[in-house]
């Protein structure tokens, strides 16, 4: 599996994924960083067949409206630290 990783989440939850085998990229590996427009991650998610990884809802209500991006883990924990985030990927994973 292909993800990307949205900027409101830690590159170290990329690291992980890749760690694990996957293909993870941060939006911080884009040329604008953070700064990347939504519908640019969208393009590059449709285009490398990635999943979009994001707290973002506007995701979400864009595919709802236009059918893309295909695949979306919305994650809906509100703001917990960086370390319970990657224990709750780690519970999902196993």
């Amino acid at each position: 599996m292909k993800f990307i990783v949205d900027a409101q989440l830690p590159e170290k939850l990329k690291h992980w994924l890749n760690d694990r085998g996957y293909n993870a990229i941060h939006t911080n590996d884009l040329p604008n960083r953070h700064l990347t427009p939504d519908i640019t991650i969208i393009k590059i998610a449709e285009q490398e067949n990635r999943i979009v990884v994001s707290k973002d809802s506007d995701f979400y209500k864009y595919h709802l409206i236009n059918g893309i991006p295909k695949r979306i883990l919305f994650v809906t924990t509100g703001n917990i630290v960086n370390k319970e985030l990657i224990r709750l990927f780690e519970f999902l994973h196993n």
